[in-house]
């Protein structure tokens, strides 16, 4: 059972953040709300997130999966103006979740979930950790993209650095300690990421959302961050391009 009411903007934000890494997903619902973990075909990136039933204008589920194709939700969420309210009802009997916005109703058939496994979350215990303003990741990401197809990220107690080159062209984003919300190192820490797999990630926060990322070496990164006002979490993991020697 399902019989829901979420503000559009936020349903929008769910499927932009998960989209990034997959196209079909399952969530899984209970009373509390939902959470979902999803790995991209190439086993490079993956996304754990969770939505509160506070993040619900209303909210009534069993516990049950959801199989979803999240291009033809995002095609949906189109129909809908900012702020507009999306009700969400599960049609169990014709296994169909039903979707209405002002006017308009929609029955998307739902994907078998049999085959879709709940990926395990690797724990990593990464030895820095910082906090930053999406606004300075944005656009050094921005200023990356005619650069190169990767970058590389570094961090140590002095500040956070992310740095794409290629030839003889470069761009550096260079953060000292004190224009970061936080800063936990105790030694320096540097990784290459593939461009595309990491922009994807970040353009889909805003400006002023804060970003908690975890480092090591040549480890994945991690990438924090909350939305729907605190009542969202989203968790990304990435794996670096090891540097040939």
């Amino acid at each position: 059972m399902l019989n829901a009411e979420i503000n559009s903007n936020v349903l929008k934000d769910l499927v932009d953040i998960v989209g990034t890494i997959v196209d079909e997903v399952k969530i899984n619902l209970n009373e509390e709300g939902l959470n979902l973990k999803a790995v991209d075909p190439a086993h490079v990136a993956m996304v754990d997130l969770s939505l509160s039933k506070d993040a619900f204008e209303a909210y009534e589920a069993d516990e049950t999966e959801l199989g979803l194709n999240l291009k033809k939700m995002e095609q949906f969420l189109r129909l809908a103006e900012a702020g507009e309210m999306v009700r969400m009802t599960l049609d169990e009997d014709e296994n169909r979740l039903v979707l209405e916005v002002t006017n308009i109703t929609q029955k998307m058939a739902l994907l078998d979930t049999a085959g879709m496994t709940d990926p395990n979350v690797p724990s990593l215990d990464l030895p820095l950790s910082l906090k930053v303003k999406g606004k300075y990741v944005l656009n050094g990401v921005k200023a990356s993209e005619n650069i190169s197809d990767h970058i590389s990220i570094t961090a140590n107690p002095d500040g956070f650095e992310i740095l794409s080159e290629e030839d003889e062209d470069m761009v550096r984003l260079s953060l000292n300690e004190e224009e970061l919300e936080e800063l936990n190192a105790n030694e320096e820490v540097r990784s290459l990421f593939a461009l595309d797999y990491f922009s994807n990630m970040i353009k889909c926060v805003s400006k002023d959302t804060v970003l908690e990322i975890e480092l090591g070496a040549d480890y994945p990164i991690k990438i924090q961050f909350s939305f729907a006002e605190e009542n969202g979490s989203v968790r990304y993991l990435l794996a670096p391009r090891i540097e040939s020697t």
